[in-house]
């Protein structure tokens, strides 16, 4: 797992196009503390950088960029590729000789003598890579299938650069940022920004499954060589004729495959371990193909309701995996908070970035490469909004509008602490988690006219976000696109879609990436092979929701490694009390990011409509939790990413 970077089309000289890659280059050296290396042709205006973390061959030989053997490509790549020893015997056959062990010369040689696009779609793995062809003088960039590694790029004075996080484009010397207001309002809605946007005006995600071409005076050229709607399409169509048993069976065999090809590493290799179903799963399959302990690691809260610890350590036990854990403070999250926006170099609002982030760096301190368990909610069905979904489908669109909108009033109207305590008098399996918070997060889809809408309030932070941003406008996305209920008739399967091809990569993996990659750590998902999330979709629905839960057939091979007992209990996700501790804790830290003249002065939040609402959370009327984490890590990114640009108004020579 690295870190890449460039300039294509510049027109700058050899010393200068050298020191800005490098000075690129250098601001990721989190992702790659092994190793730098730059290739350069002046001629073409073209630089690579790269920032190595060395997995798999760890001596020069596999030091990137690399040139292959006929000498006419050059990579820069991040990532790794799972099958790459299928595909080295198969060059090997047509009488390409390697210079070293690694997967990168796997990749390129590909390429090579396959076509970037030809070679790409027999890929397994994760990945971003940028490949220059020195003879035909293009540039091709490439991203993994579903998103799980990063890139960015845009044209600056006439340039391409690129990047594996947005600092690295920030570090060339005529970057002029300008805050796209349009995608502030869209990560108002998500806690996120959606490909392909960024918070720069001018600056792109590369979308997952996609390749951009670009040759120098002439437009990026995107085309996708794997479509995540093509292949939930083609699974609907062809669904599975077998029995549960025989699914189960199968599904267990591709899982078993996925996870061993990812055991492969020349570091030392563990996992996360929530105590779930997802990562429980992962871990008791890469337990039973590993030859010693596997190291395991959790985080825990002290706070009741969040706390997932206990039960990640019992299956531990259950497993026999060497496992550590670390339990979260309230002043882990005072210490950190400044830090986040070093993390994520654009706005980025899912709370459970912190515990990502502590469990990552315990991990980090005994391991190089962690398993995760992430995926598995998106191709299974697992998430709770998608039962919850269909039931408001089924029955409350089926209520008069004004009687939905007396009882969404009565919820609202209870503090959120107060119906904690009331359901607090029900038995432990019937007791909902943070019920209060479920409670006020799920009123407002009582309001709602159509199962459309219901999907979108249940995924958005707040039910207006172009309220809270000063003249922006909310860019449409997947999520009001119509032919995806053409497509998708059934509703918890268009709820799964959707979350796969926008929550899902923008997101958990971004999550995951970039607080994993902030500590040096490469992390896996297993769950999102491209076989395993084909195999999801042809799934019957099911054997993926059942009895009102999700991830049956999940379940069903779990429980052949880990007793029911231990890993069924009402679902937690990856919580964290930010409520609480805004209104402890953090309560100094946000009141000056929120303080009234600060935010008029600055000019892009509206300042009258988010002290209401932070001040009705302090009075703990109302949980405005994630408006507010939204609000703030706006703000504390502002603070770290755009001191000293003149605010409001930024000039821009990105275009």
């Amino acid at each position: 797992m690295c870190g890449i970077c460039g300039i294509a089309a510049a027109t700058s000289g050899r010393m200068e196009l050298e020191g800005i890659v490098r000075r690129m280059a250098g601001t990721l050296a989190h992702r790659g503390p092994d190793g730098e290396g730059v290739w350069l042709d002046e001629g073409a205006g073209i630089a690579l950088g790269h920032r190595r973390l060395a997995i798999i061959d760890l001596s020069p030989a596999a030091q990137q960029p690399m040139t292959a053997s006929d000498g006419r490509y050059v990579l820069s790549f991040n990532g790794e590729i799972y099958n790459f020893r299928e595909l080295r015997r198969e060059l090997e056959a047509a009488g390409i000789r390697f210079r070293s062990q690694s997967d990168t010369e796997v990749l390129l040689e590909s390429c090579a003598r396959w076509g970037v696009a030809a070679a790409t779609k027999r890929f397994n793995g994760i990945f971003a890579f940028a490949l220059w062809d020195r003879e035909a003088r293009s540039l091709s960039l490439v991203r993994d299938h579903l998103g799980v590694k990063p890139l960015y790029w845009c044209i600056l004075s006439g340039a391409l650069l690129f990047g594996s996080e947005l600092r690295a484009l920030v570090a060339h010397p005529l970057w002029r940022p300008e805050i796209n207001r349009d995608a502030l309002v869209a990560y108002f809605r998500h806690g996120y920004i959606p490909t392909p946007h960024t918070i720069y005006k001018g600056v792109h995600k590369l979308a997952p499954g996609t390749l951009l071409t670009y040759r120098a005076g002439e437009a990026p050229k995107l085309s996708a060589y794997w479509d995540a709607r093509a292949v939930a399409q083609e699974g609907l169509s062809q669904r599975l004729s077998m029995s549960e048993h025989e699914a189960a069976g199968r599904l267990e065999d591709l899982l078993r495959d996925a996870i061993g090809r990812q055991l492969i590493s020349d570091v030392p290799l563990g996992a996360y371990l929530s105590g779930g179903i997802d990562s429980s799963l992962v871990v008791a399959l890469a337990q039973q193909q590993s030859a010693k302990p596997l190291r395991t690691f959790t985080i825990g809260f002290r706070e009741s309701g969040y706390d997932e610890a206990q039960h990640a350590a019992a299956v531990a036990r259950h497993l026999r995996t060497d496992h550590t854990e670390l339990y979260a403070e309230p002043g882990h999250a005072r210490d950190l908070v400044p830090a986040i926006a070093g993390w994520f170099d654009e706005p980025f609002a899912d709370a459970s970035q912190l515990p990502t982030y502590l469990v990552s760096e315990m991990t980090r301190r005994h391991v190089t490469v962690a398993l995760s368990g992430d995926g598995g909610d998106e191709v299974f069905a697992g998430y709770r909004r998608y039962v919850l979904g269909e039931t408001w489908r089924r029955r409350v669109l089926a209520m008069p509008a004004g009687l939905r909108r007396a009882v969404a009033a009565t919820l609202l109207a209870v503090p959120p602490e107060s119906w904690d305590r009331l359901f607090a008098a029900l038995p432990g399996r019937w007791r909902p988690a943070r019920a209060g918070d479920q409670l006020h997060k799920i009123a407002p889809v009582l309001t709602l006219a159509d199962e459309n809408a219901i999907y979108r309030r249940l995924i958005s932070q707040c039910e207006d976000p172009a309220e809270f941003v000063l003249q922006g406008q909310e860019p449409k996305g997947a999520l009001w696109d119509k032919s995806v209920a053409r497509d998708f008739a059934d509703f918890i399967e268009r709820m799964q879609f959707l979350d796969t091809v926008t929550y899902l990569p923008d997101d958990i993996l971004t999550k995951v990436d970039r607080t994993s990659m902030a500590v040096s750590l490469e992390a896996r998902v297993p769950l999102l092979d491209p076989r395993v999330v084909a195999f999801g979709w042809r799934l019957p629905g099911s054997m993926r929701v059942r009895g009102g839960k999700g991830k049956w057939i999940l379940r069903q091979v779990l429980y052949r490694h880990v007793p029911r007992a231990l890993v069924e209990r009402p679902k937690m996700g990856f919580g964290v009390p930010i409520d609480a501790w805004l209104r402890g804790p953090l309560r100094d830290w946000a009141e000056d990011l929120l303080e009234e003249r600060r935010l008029r002065s600055e000019g892009f939040l509206n300042a009258a409509a988010l002290r209401r609402k932070w001040q009705e959370h302090l009075s703990g009327r109302r949980n405005w939790q994630y408006l507010i984490w939204c609000a703030l890590m706006f703000q504390e990114w502002q603070r770290r990413w755009m001191d000293g640009v003149p605010s409001p108004q930024r000039a821009s020579a990105v275009a």
